[in-house]
């Protein structure tokens, strides 16, 4: 029996956690449970696309892939304006990764854009996009119930194309924030690199209409305490990681602000944007 882990924006509420860890064992064929953890998104699609990456890069490099499920639902309803009738959202999707890994929820929004190169097979799921206010719980566990136990016959898939999954294009987002309140961002190294900048360059950064000034550094603990820095952080691959903006601090100071305070507690999802100073 595989593993679930569960990335979404309900996971704050210990109530709706429960009922699916009751509703995925209902729908398992036998008394055995799981193990399920889970993951709380916001309502942000960028949020849940870089939890989702990053979930699926330690499972490769650290877990046991083929013997993990990730079931997401993070769905704004980004689709319409408009009132839907029987709850409709976004359709429900189910993917193989090349690494083993099965990855399913609601197609919404950039959901699944950061894991889109590590794609081998994407199905849809018709018919679970509608029908009950709580899809979570009345639909969606079953098919995570059916990926654990490794029926994947037994679902009436569809193969479809990876088109249906939207590239997240050439800007930067926040991708994160996290309980130190730095910003993982979903800037790559390699894209500073490209852009020219050098480790002890001066770069004007503006997130959530506030601009600052940060240092590059090359790690957290780079440069001097109580310095606004962009660095190389802990997320992404490792030979290309995610860069993080925030502020050394020893917690001891008077002043005790990171990242998300110079830029007035920015969100997952907001736009960076990035000037050689």
């Amino acid at each position: 029996m595989k593993n679930l882990i569960v990335i979404a924006d309900w996971v704050y509420d210990s109530l709706t956690c429960q009922e699916i860890t009751s509703s995925v064992g209902g729908f398992l064929s036998t008394s055995s449970l799981p193990r399920i953890t889970f993951v709380s998104s916001t309502p942000s699609t960028v949020h849940a696309s870089y939890l989702i990456k990053q979930v699926v890069e330690t499972e490769e490099r650290l877990g046991k892939p083929k013997n993990t499920v990730i079931f997401q639902n993070t769905d704004p309803r980004l689709q319409t304006k408009k009132g839907v009738e029987k709850a409709k959202g976004a359709e429900f999707i189910v993917i193989e990764l090349k690494s083993g890994i099965f990855v399913c929820g609601p197609n919404a929004g950039y959901d699944f854009s950061m894991i889109k190169e590590k794609i081998k097979k994407i199905y849809l799921l018709k018919n679970f996009d509608k029908g009950t206010q709580f899809r979570s719980r009345d639909l969606y566990s079953k098919v995570s119930a059916t990926l654990i136990e490794d029926r994947l016959d037994e679902l009436k898939l569809t193969p479809t194309s990876l088109n249906i999954i939207p590239n997240i294009g050439a800007g930067f987002f926040v991708g994160h924030i996290d309980n130190y309140g730095n910003i993982k961002t979903t800037i790559k190294l390699s894209d500073f690199i490209k852009k020219g900048f050098k480790f002890g360059n001066k770069i004007e950064i503006s997130i959530n209409e506030a601009t600052r000034i940060c240092e590059f550094a090359t790690n957290l603990f780079g440069a001097q305490p109580g310095k606004l820095i962009i660095y190389p952080g802990s997320s992404g691959n490792q030979n290309d990681p995610y860069l993080e903006i925030s502020v050394w601090r020893h917690f001891t100071e008077d002043e005790k602000t990171t990242g998300i305070h110079e830029f007035n507690n920015p969100l997952p999802g907001d736009n960076i944007n990035i000037q050689n100073n």
